[in-house]
């Protein structure tokens, strides 16, 4: 019967020869997956690349498409503007600034 500690050696020899990881404790490592081939390439290559309206409008500008969904959200930003309800206008310097103002 040959001693546990000398098996131990053996096992740890074996490993640095045959680069392997040594694990005494059988504790999970999670080797099989990071040894793995990398899904995320394939399945990005797998589905084509989705195309809109905006992309198509500045490749083709000769075609003069036209995206309603932003053509509604230009006319519903004016309508709110118009109504006091828009975006404020952003500060030329820091005297300007609402922040600058504020009570500390």
């Amino acid at each position: 019967m040959v001693a546990p500690a000398r098996i131990a050696a053996l096992t740890r020899l074996r490993c640095s020869i045959f680069q392997t990881s040594y694990n005494p404790t059988s504790v999970r490592t999670g080797a099989k997956y990071l040894r793995a081939r990398l899904r995320g390439p394939s399945m990005a290559q797998y589905y084509p690349a989705a195309l809109n309206l905006s992309q198509l409008a500045r490749e083709f500008p000769e075609l003069e498409i036209v995206d309603p969904d932003e053509e509604q959200r230009i006319q519903d930003v004016e309508d709110k503007k118009k109504r006091g309800k828009g975006a404020p206008k952003k500060a030329k310097s820091k005297a300007d600034s609402r922040r600058a103002t504020r009570k500390k």
